[in-house]
């Protein structure tokens, strides 16, 4: 039965904290919040694997990171541009209403809504038909290798539910829309949603009419979002949590010696790099000609920055400084590409003299402190390194909450991202989201102005490769290109790191989700 209810801070923190050890219950906490329980107003990773555990998809991962049915059975190409699924018969949502394709295509053309943040998220698709009651086909502009993909991403809401709650039109953390679908759910999936405090905590319960058999043996999930390291260390150590996702770097080996706690460690997907503003002007410098629409002073940032240093001080020697924009699984890699620009503080200052930019100039840098490992730390040190070499750098840290919505709107110079090419696994993902220019269905997170003529043709040429080399060695010379031409600054492949108490077992994945659907408490 879907439940929502409220609950005081105060009375929210008691009951976390309160809460005894458990064989039923999992108490965890993260660095940050999720943005939004709207599954189509955002296109944050840790935020869509929250919700994950609400809503549902027609396929999903598997534990072994592979596309298994979901909310769909199977499925068909009927033509190139048609591919056609079958749902599942006898599922419920949360409050009791039958799942049927009604719901597929609310839903679909939903997200398709212009309004729509995650709109690029199904970027191919132009349309969605209902066949029958348990029947769509899914209209796509060309042939496609990875709508499924894709797919295992896009959670199915309820229509009857967002039409009730005057919902059907999406929210937007970038434009600030939100309806009662920012902070209340009712999905299909494992576990329902039964209060939701931003900032303060998320409690779910088990869906005891799940349609899956649980491979869980959890009655509830309770969420705190805690942004000071040492907080959230201490609650593990002192019993009021059970799992904390990331670890702080420098808290791994205290942890790993402490008696009842083990850390585990897998490399990640996420990449963490720099991106650039391409206008005319920069925020900093408003009416003067924008320094990083050259392609020397990009370069010379790049040479500015001591990869070394980041690597082993900041990051404790557990990231991969790399060169590219992906990581070696993803589909697009090349390790001939995956190599940094050289520490060289003196070629920076002769590329910036050569550029007309002997004095420097200034420039914003804004990064957030609650959702990357390290993330503040890192800018204050990309800061350092360039004020070295004569730039003047205005940095600025803060919540993902209010960072992305800054970020999206193109008010930046010099901003981070993260990305893990989800949900596709692909570096199409990178290609068509990051590198091409935003038109509607492309550069959905490419907001200040970036455009190649080259890298927007095989945008399109990959969308439709079907031949995989090809498709493949279309990816590698677009990331090659935009490493050429420094158009993004790469920094580090993050590593991912979760603490858990004895008795706790929890898988944990590269594409860094956590999907507590299979994890076990005694």
């Amino acid at each position: 039965m879907f439940r929502n209810f409220r609950l005081t801070c105060t009375a929210l923190m008691m009951a976390t904290v309160a809460a005894p050890l458990s064989a039923e219950v999992l108490r965890w906490s993260s660095q940050g919040d999720i943005v939004t329980f709207d599954p189509y107003a955002h296109t944050e990773s840790f935020t869509a694997s929250v919700i994950h555990h609400v809503y549902e998809p027609l396929v999903r991962r598997s534990e072994t990171l592979s596309i298994e049915p979901a909310l769909a059975t199977s499925w068909e190409i009927v033509e190139p541009t048609r591919w056609r699924f079958t749902l599942r018969e006898g599922v419920t949502f949360h409050n009791g209403n039958a799942f049927n394709a009604d719901d597929v295509v609310t839903s679909i053309e939903r997200l398709l809504h212009p309004d729509a943040r995650a709109r690029g998220n199904l970027s191919t698709v132009t349309g969605i038909e209902k066949v029958d009651d348990m029947t769509v086909d899914f209209l796509m502009a060309g042939p496609y290798p990875l709508l499924l993909n894709d797919l295992s991403g896009i959670f199915i809401m309820d229509k009857e539910w967002l039409e009730e709650n005057d919902a059907v039109l999406p929210g937007n953390i970038t434009t600030g829309v939100t309806s009662f679908a920012s902070t209340n759910a009712n999905g299909t999936g494992p576990f329902v949603l039964d209060s939701y405090q931003p900032d303060v905590g998320t409690i779910m319960s088990a869906n005891p009419n799940w349609w899956d058999t649980p491979k869980h043996n959890l009655t509830s999930i309770e969420f705190r979002p805690i942004t000071s390291d040492a907080t959230r260390v201490a609650a593990l150590l002192s019993g009021e949590l059970d799992m904390i996702a990331p670890v702080p770097l420098q808290d791994i080996a205290r942890l790993e010696a402490s008696d009842g706690f083990s850390v585990i460690q897998e490399p990640a997907l996420r990449l963490i790099f720099l991106g650039f503003n391409y206008r005319d002007e920069l925020h900093a410098m408003p009416g003067q000609p924008n320094p990083l629409k050259d392609e020397r002073v990009r370069k010379a940032l790049w040479h500015a920055i001591d990869h070394d240093s980041l690597r082993d001080k900041i990051m404790r020697g557990k990231s991969r400084t790399v060169g590219i924009l992906v990581a070696p699984p993803v589909p697009g890699y090349s390790a001939e590409a995956d190599v940094p620009l050289p520490y060289d503080p003196k070629g920076a200052k002769a590329l910036l003299a050569e550029a007309g930019f002997a004095d420097g100039f200034s420039t914003k840098l804004d990064c957030p402190n609650d959702r990357y490992i390290n993330d503040e730390q890192i800018c204050v040190a990309v800061k350092a390194f360039w004020e070295r070499i004569g730039l003047t750098v205005d940095l600025n840290t803060e919540s993902r909450s209010t960072y992305f919505p800054k970020v999206d709107k193109g008010e930046t110079d010099a901003y981070m991202l993260g990305w893990a090419t989800l949900p596709a696994m692909d570096g199409f993902s990178v290609l068509r989201a990051i590198l091409a220019t935003r038109d509607g269905n492309s550069g959905g997170n490419n907001p200040n102005g970036l455009s190649d003529p080259r890298i927007d043709e095989l945008n399109q040429l990959a969308a439709v490769e079907l031949d995989e080399d090809k498709r493949r060695a279309m990816l590698t010379e677009a990331l090659t290109i935009a490493r050429d031409k420094a158009y993004f600054l790469p920094l580090h492949q993050q590593p991912v790191a979760w603490a858990i108490r004895d008795g706790v077992a929890v898988p944990q994945f590269p594409d860094e989700y956590v999907r507590l659907w299979f994890a076990n408490v005694n």
